[in-house]
Formats: C-alpha cells, structure tokens, sequence
C-alpha cells in the first residue's frame, strides 16, 4: 500500500475506534512520525492532506523543516518534537518547532522558555510522565507532574498543553487500556487544575485503539503510515 492509503486507512481506523467508545473523531489529532524518513515519503504523506509531522532527532527534523520552508512556503505545516531533548540541543528546537512532546526537566523548559525567539509565538510543551515506571524510559513520577506544570506556567514564551507517554509494550489490550487510563486520570488532574490543559499525547502503532479508547487526543504513528524504520537512508 502506498503512504496515501496507509493515511487513510489510519484515519478511518481512528474514526472506527473512537466511534465505537462514543467519542467524536474530530477531538483525535494525527501525528505522522517521520523520523528517518526522507523528504519524498513526507511529501507524500502531505498530499494525502497530512500536516502535523513529529520528528525525534534535532539536526534531521530541522534539516526538513528548512527544505519546507523554503522549497514549500504556501504548506501550513505543524513540527512536533518527539524525542529526548538533550540542554545543548534546546535552542535549535526552541527556534524551529512548535511542540515539544517530552519535557521532563525544569531545566529543559527553562532554556527553551528562554531561547524561543520573540517573533514566534509561544511554544506549545507537553509533561512526559513515565507511567510505567520504567528505569530505560524518559518522563517523570506521576507525583511530579504538578510541580514541573507550576514550573512551566510561569514560563511565558511556553504554553503548557497537556500530558504524553510511552507505556511499556504490551500485547495485551486490556493492559494497555489499564495504563493508558492512568494517564487519561492524570490528564484530567491536570486540566482541572489550569483551564489551557487540552492534549493528551499518547498512542502510536502498535497500541493506537487503546489509547484512544482510554482517551488520548494525539496518536503518533509511524511505522503504520511509513512503514518500518530506515535508520541508513538520506534525508532527502
């Protein structure tokens, strides 16, 4: 199947899962995970009508966002970092993107609270909670999660959206469903506290019906869309 097909596919299968737990479609938004991916798949991708793309490695994301930019003023695309974010990397990012999914340090938010430059608008960010707690995994402690939130909402070149999180893989539905519940659970702690709360990024390929079932607002796939990581392939 093609990538055009494979987006549609996923966006009906979205529709599917969403209606049958009484949600509305519309409230589940699509990431294309195009990390190791070149030019050529995400410009297939984007005739399919798709424009949010999630990026993890600094320099290959920004290496896309610049061939857009220039190559493709009139496209109203949306870059979401996914990955790590390492200190000597945060500028880049700050500069480049309008979401970063995996905030976890103070410091992280701070320096890019700092380095976001004054001509864009402030960058959307989102807690990663370690709702496995698994000691390979990024994130923090559940228990974390409001004193990091308070931390950012002082912060006024970010603008604190929601929660993500990478559970431990499973094959198992109702597991799945369990642990994304948990974080569905926080999520609704978190909204309560600060009226901005709107985004819940949680699902990619092998576990999307699950978390969209316990209520995620923001699947990121990949693999389904793209097909399986190309780690040795250009950029463009």
């Amino acid at each position: 199947m093609t990538i055009k097909e494979n987006i549609h596919q996923i966006k009906q299968r979205i529709t599917a899962i969403a209606q049958q737990c009484e949600r509305d479609p519309k409230q589940i938004q699509l990431i294309a995970v195009s990390k190791t991916k070149p030019i050529s798949a995400i410009k297939e991708a984007i005739e399919a009508g798709q424009r949010l793309f999630g990026e993890n490695y600094v320099q290959e994301g920004i290496a896309k966002i610049e061939y857009f930019q220039k190559n493709h003023t009139n496209l109203d695309l949306e870059w979401h970092f996914i990955g790590p974010l390492q200190s000597n990397k945060s500028k880049l990012v700050a500069e480049n993107f309008s979401w970063v999914h995996t905030i976890e340090r103070d410091k992280i938010a701070k320096r890019l609270n700092e380095q976001r430059p004054n001509h864009l608008p402030a960058m959307n960010v989102l807690i990663q909670i370690n709702i496995s707690n698994e000691v390979s995994k990024s994130g923090i402690a559940p228990d974390e999660m409001f004193n990091l939130a308070k931390i950012i909402q002082e912060l006024p070149n970010l603008k604190l959206r929601g929660l993500m999180a990478i559970p431990a893989e499973t094959t198992d539905l109702q597991q799945q469903i369990v642990t994304f519940k948990r974080m569905y659970d926080l999520y609704i702690q978190l909204q309560n506290r600060y009226e901005n709360i709107d985004t819940l990024s949680m699902g990619m390929t092998h576990d999307m019906q699950a978390a969209i079932t316990a209520g995620s607002t923001m699947v990121r796939i990949g693999t389904a869309i793209f097909g399986a990581r190309e780690y040795k392939s250009a950029i463009i």
